[in-house]
């Protein structure tokens, strides 16, 4: 059984890349104009600007509040310590500085109990990653932002089409902070067939400034008023994308009833399965256990491949090698212990069960 079959789950959708290719018109047309009205309507926010990918969704939501002014070099972002290595890249990118705060162990999410120690006259912004497909807002979050004035900046990559049961009436993660970046990378629940991104915001302002910096600064043909880059979502995927969002819902629900059978079926004293969110669309469904590497490869003699998110974190990264001194146990656990089983729309609840008694029996 493959962790995830991707051309199975793409077949549906090959004459969206068709049509493109018939029409002739590659950038910047109807397709990404489509796309992006329907799915900032889908998350519920005015703006959804299409770029390369969601590394680049992120660093240019921190370089358009730089040019803004409201930060400079060397103010601080408040990130998760166990998030994936991209969400930190786009603060360091901007020479901003991450401060790193632990998870909560139950949740995998940023623990809100410790971010206000963690805020100096310094901080601007909280970024929330909403990791595995689970939402990491929460109603302190959101106090904090307001009580010290910091931007809420959201990590989408993971949760699309999740919703917040910590705000009435419920919203959907993208549409809960001031900028919220999205991936589309082919792995995702809304995956493109390469490298994809996007911004969602009710910022009117910011929304302007992110499109024109992602256009090599330009708003006006051949008008440069920022030293942008390039990075847009080209027609391909946004078609691709479009035709693919029509099936997101039904798509997670999926998702939900395969995790509904490793929730209710694994019963082994060796496994961890993390609190479990009803909001939740499992992008990624991860179990802790001491002796991960065993089950992996006891799982794969099964004929079940599953996959580590992610076996180093951050700061033990060569590239953050001044971290690499600094101690985060919780994330380090994580990073230690944890397996994703499969868990998506080519898994069948069969293969599920059979899943589940493999992990039963390990």
């Amino acid at each position: 059984m493959k962790y995830l079959d991707l051309k199975q789950i793409n077949a549906p959708y090959v004459h969206a890349a068709d049509e493109v290719l018939q029409s002739g018109w590659y950038l910047k047309g109807e397709a990404t104009k489509r796309f992006e009205l329907h799915y900032a309507q889908y998350i519920g926010t005015r703006h959804c600007i299409g770029c390369g990918n969601g590394l680049d969704a992120l660093t240019l939501i921190f370089r358009a509040y730089k040019e803004f002014g409201v930060m400079h070099e060397g103010d601080e972002v408040i990130v998760p310590a166990n998030t994936y290595i991209a969400s930190i890249l786009a603060v360091t990118e901007n020479r901003l500085k991450p401060i790193l705060v632990e998870p909560d162990i139950t949740t995998l999410q940023i623990d809100d109990r410790l971010i206000e120690q963690a805020i100096t006259p310094r901080t601007r912004a909280i970024m929330i990653v909403h990791l595995y497909g689970r939402c990491a807002y929460t109603e302190r979050i959101g106090e904090l932002c307001q009580k010290y004035g910091l931007k809420l900046i959201e990590d989408n990559a993971q949760a699309h089409g999740a919703v917040s049961s910590a705000v009435l009436p419920q919203r959907k993660t993208g549409s809960l902070g001031h900028a919220a970046a999205h991936s589309f990378y082919p792995t995702k629940n809304l995956g493109a067939f390469g490298d994809a991104g996007a911004i969602t915001t009710d910022d009117d302002a910011l929304a302007a400034l992110i499109r024109a910096l992602g256009n090599y600064g330009s708003s006006k043909k051949y008008v440069f008023d920022y030293l942008g880059r390039n990075s847009r979502i080209d027609e391909l995927q946004a078609a691709i994308l479009d035709a693919k969002l029509k099936d997101l819902d039904a798509a997670n629900q999926h998702r939900k009833e395969i995790a509904a059978i490793y929730i209710n079926k694994v019963s082994n004293p060796l496994i961890t399965i993390p609190q479990c969110q009803r909001d939740s669309v499992y992008h990624i469904f991860p179990v802790l256990c001491t002796r991960r590497d065993q089950l992996r490869q006891y799982l794969l003699d099964h004929g079940v491949e599953t996959e580590v998110h992610y076996p180093i974190p951050p700061h033990k990264q060569q590239g953050y090698k001044e971290w690499n001194q600094l101690s985060f146990p919780v994330t380090e656990r994580i990073h230690r212990e944890e397996l994703s089983l499969p868990c998506n729309p080519a898994i069948t609840k069969e293969e599920a069960s059979y899943v589940a008694d493999l992990v039963n029996g390990f």
